[in-house]
């Protein structure tokens, strides 16, 4: 790469308001502008139906894809991420707040969510301080998968009532479950057959015309036949005025008592956002070899909270669908999300009162779906397939958001995805270094007997050695010693994969050499970076192994051993 390359790229990186802008005038803007409408077209009737899970306005779903869609475009790195209303955060706060006993769609529980963006914009601007961008690595795709799987059905299933045309009741998802089916002889035709229109209209374009917004064509077929016949005044429950113009600016009226009663609310939407946009991110960076910053991203995720928490909405997240869905219509820089948020503005001033007509069927339909598909069926069959194991981690997580919260959900996740990781350094691969045929250094499965040469085996570790794998460490290099059907005289540690050691493990190494010692049988080590050598130094290990036992290839230590034996 030439010096004006690396400069480029540096200014690109500093710079993501120039970085998403500036390429127009290579490519054109065409594809970004049409991606924008078609963003505009699919993405305002999913928002509004995430109003339905939240327990907010119409219009606030409204104002999600605007002035945050606007904001992340500006200040955020990624080209394609739109960050916007999502579900899994919507059910989150909805599921948060109910548990305080808040009732949905007042003034202050409007105005509460307004604050959990708030919240949730200064974690965002702490882990961007702290540089905690990598955190997100730590909630494993299994665990993503069944977590929001786990949404996905909650999410499904609370929009059945009102597509039957039944008042909500039940408290958690068994409760819910059993008052829909006692109540279903009050069940509404009416409104069952618009939610399956509404469905059927939607599915048949995804399948026949995927790139048209059958969503949109079903929203105004509805609207136009709400209006024409009069549903409203028919028993058939409309969402109502919707107001027209901009969002009220402001801070939401709450209290400082009220900070500390959404907190554990934001921390939980904290972690979704961090996990989910920097996924979603990673994948589009990596399927177009652009460059993206997680740290950079954390500023524009948390401005665009910080728009959504002043303009009277709500806590907003990379969309996995949204940034599909300007992927799949040619939009590749933020020009696209710039466009939508303008056709978002024309809709607040001027289209806002046909709104006001839209049954609430066909609003729990497009919730309906969003939630189904957010099932993940096929991760989980391929998860199943693939890691047994890792599947009922999946389900676990998923029925546990299930049948006790998304709350509840994201701790078991998080929890889950840490004992995960624990797990695999606790347990690690080991095995045996061996030489093929020609010649050739392999790794083998650690059993006792395998050697390099006659007497000397040399054991490889798969993971940095701490607290709590050096007793796994010590048991499997002692089963190979003593558990060998001829005599040991070396037993050498391939240090490959260690790239670190602490006290506890430093201490199993000692007793390891005074073990081996009374068996006679020597201790080294081969490939150990020099950058450790001082970190043995302090543990003593170095006098007490012997620097004539510490390699730095495999090579210089069959030559010592090879060496001494011949003496």
């Amino acid at each position: 790469m030439t010096a004006s390359q690396n400069s480029n790229t540096k200014s690109q990186s500093s710079l993501p308001l120039l970085q998403g802008l500036l390429p127009f005038d290579k490519v054109g803007i065409g594809p970004d502008i049409m991606a924008g409408i078609t963003l505009a077209a699919l993405g305002i009737p999913e928002v509004m139906g995430y109003t339905k899970i939240i327990g907010t306005p119409v219009i606030t779903g409204l104002y999600t894809l605007f002035l945050p869609v606007l904001v992340f475009a500006l200040f955020g790195s990624s080209r394609h991420l739109v960050v916007s209303a999502d579900s899994a955060t919507a059910a989150m706060v909805a599921a948060g707040l109910a548990s305080l006993s808040f009732t949905a769609y007042t003034p202050r529980y409007v105005a509460l969510t307004s604050l959990i963006a708030l919240a949730a914009t200064g974690m965002l601007l702490l882990a961007r301080i702290l540089r905690l961008g990598f955190l997100a690595d730590f909630l494993s795709r299994t665990v993503l998968v069944g977590f929001l799987s786990g949404v996905g059905v909650q999410v499904a299933f609370g929009e059945i009532h009102e597509m039957l045309g039944i008042d909500k009741g039940g408290h958690g998802f068994i409760g819910q479950f059993l008052f829909t089916l006692q109540h279903l002889p009050e069940m509404q035709w009416p409104s069952l057959l618009i939610a399956l229109a509404v469905v059927a209209i939607i599915v048949g374009f995804e399948i026949f015309a995927p790139r048209f917004p059958g969503a949109l064509l079903a929203v105004i077929g509805m609207i136009a036949a709400s209006a024409y016949f009069h549903w409203d005044q028919q028993g058939i429950r409309v969402v109502g005025s919707v107001p027209t113009g901009l969002p009220r600016l402001g801070l939401p009226e709450v209290t400082w008592h009220d900070v500390t009663l959404v907190l554990p609310i934001a921390l939980s939407c904290f972690i979704v956002i961090l996990a989910q946009s920097a996924a979603t991110s990673r994948a589009y960076a990596l399927r177009y070899r652009d460059q993206f910053s997680q740290n950079l991203d954390l500023v524009g995720l948390s401005l665009a909270n910080a728009a959504a928490g002043f303009s009277s909405t709500f806590v907003v997240n990379g969309s996995p669908t949204k940034t599909a869905m300007v992927d799949t219509a040619g939009g590749r820089t933020q020009w696209s999300h710039v466009t939508t948020a303008t056709v978002v503005l024309m809709v607040l001033l001027f289209f806002t009162k046909p709104l006001s007509f839209l049954p609430n069927a066909v609003l729990a339909a497009i919730v309906f779906l969003i939630g189904i598909k957010l099932v993940d069926f096929r991760g989980l069959a391929e998860i199943f397939r693939i890691k047994p194991p890792e599947f009922a981690v999946a389900l676990i997580t998923a029925v546990t958001v299930v049948l006790f919260g998304v709350g509840q959900g994201i701790i078991v996740a998080v929890v889950l995805s840490l004992l995960q990781h624990v797990r695999r350094s606790y347990r690690p691969h080991t095995g045996v270094i061996m030489r093929d045929a020609a010649g050739q250094w392999q790794l083998d499965d650690p059993v006792p007997g395998k050697m390099v040469e006659a007497g000397l085996v040399m054991f490889w570790f798969g993971a940095d050695l701490f607290y709590a794998n050096a007793a796994f460490f010590a048991e499997q290099a002692r089963k190979l010693i003593h558990g060998s059907p001829s005599p040991v005289r070396w037993l050498v540690v391939d240090a490959t994969a260690i790239t670190g050691l602490d006290f506890s493990a430093g201490r199993a190494m000692a007793e390891l050499h005074q073990d081996l010692a009374k068996a006679g049988v020597a201790l080294a080590l081969v490939v150990v970076p020099a950058r450790h050598h001082a970190e043995l130094e302090r543990m003593g290990l170095i006098d007490l192994i012997g620097a004539n036992r510490i390699f730095e290839s495999r090579h210089a230590c069959l030559s010592a051993y090879t060496s001494e034996k011949g003496n």
